[in-house]
């Protein structure tokens, strides 16, 4: 949602207003290297009088831009940077200065490969024909219709696909309100992918604004019938709308959200105070209750 930076990097920020950016972990943080990418929306100064607010700046991020790579891209490839201002002469990487700047300017076609790399032009395909039996028969590997980076990142049906690989994964494929783990007879998982905070409510396409969840507890969170407490962990239910027995057929025993193992894809507190305060509790549409079916 925001980036708090320092003033040395306040031009290089200003000058990517209106522009994507690639997140990139420093070898200090961790191993992912390059891992997402988002739009920058504004910039302003952090605001006073918080304890080293003063010559430091927030960079937001605009709504909806931010979107997690399907495969976390590594710093070098085959030795070398993939920034050329990162490589010596010999290709080599360079130690200290420009590698150890926060924010650095990354010419486009670099931009376009990493982007590649993390996010393929081919993902959906990837995730379509995840789970289909080989066939001796399509020996050719299919061609692949080449979009224009932005026009893939900015493009609904290419981030859902990103989001929903990412959040099922995280989680196991395994829904976190009942804690089954369901495969059609062609081991296609039957799990979901659930925004807690909506796209459309500025919702983000972050792993940790997401929920692995069966059909049934999927249309239940979108209808506020079920939430999760301030403890990050305790599902909370409108028992005035769903029977008893629905909970103790759908939701865990122990009534606690199973959460993934990797703490950095676990659901974000403010992601799930949103869902409380704006959806849990809300009035239910005409529509029949998937329940009665089971």
């Amino acid at each position: 949602m925001v980036y708090d930076f320092p003033r040395p990097y306040l031009r290089a920020m200003q000058e990517a207003v209106g522009d994507w950016v690639v997140y990139y972990e420093p070898v200090k943080a961790g191993p992912r290297g390059y891992f997402a990418v988002a739009k920058i929306d504004s910039v302003i100064p952090k605001p006073g009088p918080k304890p080293g607010a003063e010559g430091r700046f927030l960079a937001f991020i605009t709504p909806g831009t931010y979107l997690p790579f399907d495969y976390e891209v590594p710093r070098l490839q085959g030795g070398r940077p993939l920034e050329q201002a990162l490589c010596e002469l010999d290709g080599s990487p360079k130690k200290g200065g420009a590698v150890q700047r926060a924010v650095r300017r990354l010419p486009e076609d670099e931009f376009a490969r990493i982007v590649n790399l993390g996010l393929p032009q081919d993902l959906e395909r990837q995730e379509a024909m995840r789970y289909e039996a080989a066939n001796p028969g399509m020996a050719e590997e299919p061609l692949i219709f080449e979009r224009p980076v932005l026009e893939r990142l900015t493009r609904r049906a290419y981030r859902d696909v990103a989001f929903r690989r990412k959040v099922r994964d995280a989680y196991d494929y395994r829904c976190a309100i009942s804690g089954l783990r369901l495969r059609n007879g062609g081991g296609r998982p039957e799990v979901q992918a659930a925004h807690i905070r909506p796209v459309d409510q500025k919702g983000s396409d972050s792993v940790r604004n997401g929920l692995a969840l069966s059909g049934t507890l999927h249309w239940m969170f979108d209808r506020g019938l079920i939430s999760i407490a301030e403890d990050c962990e305790t599902i909370l239910v409108s028992r005035n709308k769903v029977p008893a027995d629905v909970v103790d057929r759908l939701i865990r025993p122990d009534g606690k959200l199973l959460k993934p193992t990797d703490p950095r894809d676990r659901p974000h507190p403010e992601n799930l105070r949103w869902h409380r305060e704006n959806r849990f509790g809300q009035v239910m549409g005409d529509e029949p209750n998937p329940w009665d079916r089971l």
